[in-house]
C-alpha cells in the first residue's frame, strides 16, 4: 500500500484529499493543528470505505516541533501501516490572512511565513528520511502567486515562494525520483479565510464572472487534482505550477 501525508487534512482542500487519495487505496496520515474532532471524522469516513488512515497533531508554524513529529510519524507508519516509509506529502496546511501592505505587522509577516513557507521548507527536509524514492511531493501555491489581489501582498509573495523552492525540490530530489509540482487553487467556497469566497454573496459572484467556467471553485476540484498527481501516470510531470482555477483573470 502506498501512503501519504497531508497537512491540514482535518477539512477543505487537505480533507478532499486524503478522501480521494483513499478512493485510489493509497494510505492516508492527516495532521490537523486545532480541529481535532475534525480530522477524526475523516479518520472514521476512510476507514468505513475500508481504507487506512491517521490523523496526527501539527502545527506547522512551528518548526521546534518537526523533529518530534517526524519521531511520531516513524512510529505511526509501523503500528497502523507495518510500513517504515511513506510515498507522498503533500503540504497543504495554511491560514489566510487578509492586510493592506500599509497595514502588515511583522508579527502577522513571520506567522505568515512561518506557516506557509518556513513550516513546507524544513518539515519536508525533516520527513525526506522518511520518505521512499520514486515519490511525489505536492506543494499548495495559490493563484495569488500569479495575479494580484489587494490584502494579499505577503500571502502572495509567501505562495511565490513557495513555487520557487518546488523547482528547487525537483532538481536537487532528482537522484531520489522523487517529484515535486504546485498547485495553485484559485478562490474556493470553504471556510478558509472565514470563509469569505463561500459565504460572501457579492465576493463570489465576482469572483464567478471573472472566471471562464462560470464559478468559483469547490474542494473537490482540487482534491481530485492532488489525488491524480501522486498516481504513476504522472510520474513525468515534474517541476510544474498547475493552476485549478477554472480560468480566473486570464
Amino acid at each position: 500500500m502506498k501512503i501519504a501525508l497531508i497537512t491540514g487534512g482535518s477539512r477543505g482542500l487537505g480533507k478532499s484529499s486524503a478522501l480521494h487519495m483513499a478512493d485510489k487505496g493509497i494510505g492516508v496520515i492527516l495532521t490537523y493543528n486545532s480541529q481535532k474532532e475534525d480530522a477524526d471524522k475523516v479518520v472514521s469516513e476512510i476507514e468505513k470505505k475500508g481504507g487506512k488512515a491517521a490523523a496526527l497533531q501539527l502545527d506547522v508554524g512551528n518548526s521546534k516541533n518537526f523533529a518530534a513529529f517526524s519521531g511520531a510519524i516513524k512510529d505511526l507508519l509501523k503500528t497502523k501501516f507495518s510500513a517504515d516509509h511513506f510515498d507522498y506529502l503533500v503540504n497543504n496546511a495554511g491560514t489566510g490572512a487578509y492586510v493592506a501592505f500599509t497595514e502588515m505587522t511583522e508579527e502577522t509577516f513571520d506567522q505568515l511565513s512561518n506557516i506557509h513557507f518556513k513550516g513546507p521548507y524544513f518539515l519536508t527536509q525533516k520527513l525526506l528520511p522518511l520518505m521512499n524514492d520514486g515519490g511525489r511531493i505536492v506543494n499548495v501555491s495559490s493563484g495569488l502567486a500569479r495575479f494580484s489581489v489587494p490584502g494579499s501582498s505577503a500571502y502572495g509573495a509567501m505562495k511565490g515562494a513557495v513555487e520557487t523552492w518546488t523547482r528547487y525540490l525537483a532538481k536537487e530530489l532528482g537522484p531520489r525520483r522523487i517529484t515535486a509540482n504546485v498547485v495553485a487553487p484559485g478562490p474556493i467556497a470553504t471556510d478558509f479565510g472565514g470563509g469569505r469566497v463561500r459565504d460572501n454573496k457579492e465576493m463570489n459572484a465576482m469572483l464567478s464572472s471573472q472566471t471562464a467556467l462560470g464559478r468559483v471553485g469547490e474542494a473537490d476540484d482540487i482534491g481530485k487534482l492532488v489525488a491524480s498527481l501522486v498516481q504513476d501516470d504522472m510520474g513525468w510531470v515534474n517541476a510544474q505550477r498547475i493552476e485549478a482555477s477554472g480560468g480566473i483573470f486570464i
